[in-house]
């Protein structure tokens, strides 16, 4: 019971408190000189900070917020480079897993080996077969196109004779 009446008196105090501290801050923002005060301290702080800006760019220090960028920037670089690397690294992986699963330089081997018996038949059969070739039978010979041709007569209708 000792506890329930200590933790009830605490919070009674506690909330007190908190109303006396907020009546205080309320009135003190309601007082126009100390709102004016407080107004000119934040003016002179952005001065300041603009002062500071103005002379480190002179100076050619980078100021806190140019760091930061500089920082986040070269997260995204790092982040994106990671990224690149993984994907490289998984594509040499499947280069590998290709050429020793399917037998690349066999397969390579044994087409080379087709090609070089194709390309003998082939030179076998141009020797075998005149180099030039037979002419085309007289009926079968065509007609030159810048040869002139006669230009053939009309067919005339027969004239119908009147009764």
């Amino acid at each position: 019971m000792a506890d329930d009446s200590q933790s009830g008196l605490r919070d009674r105090i506690a909330r007190q408190g908190e109303d006396a501290l907020g009546k205080l801050a309320q009135e003190l923002l309601e007082n126009p000189l100390v709102n004016s005060a407080i107004a000119r301290a934040f003016e002179a702080r952005e001065r300041a900070s603009a002062a500071q800006e103005a002379a480190m760019g002179a100076l050619n220090i980078p100021s806190a917020a140019d760091v930061e960028r500089l920082t986040r920037r070269l997260r995204s670089v790092s982040q994106r480079m990671e990224g690149i690397e993984e994907a490289v690294d998984r594509l040499d992986q499947r280069l590998a897993g290709m050429s020793q699963s399917a037998g690349l330089d066999e397969r390579l081997a044994a087409i080379e080996n087709q090609l070089g018996k194709l390309a003998i038949e082939i030179s076998n059969l141009a020797g075998a077969l005149d180099a030039a070739p037979t002419p085309p039978p007289r009926e079968q010979e065509r007609m030159k196109v810048d040869e002139p041709v006669a230009p053939s007569k009309p067919k005339r209708k027969p004239a119908k004779r009147k009764r």
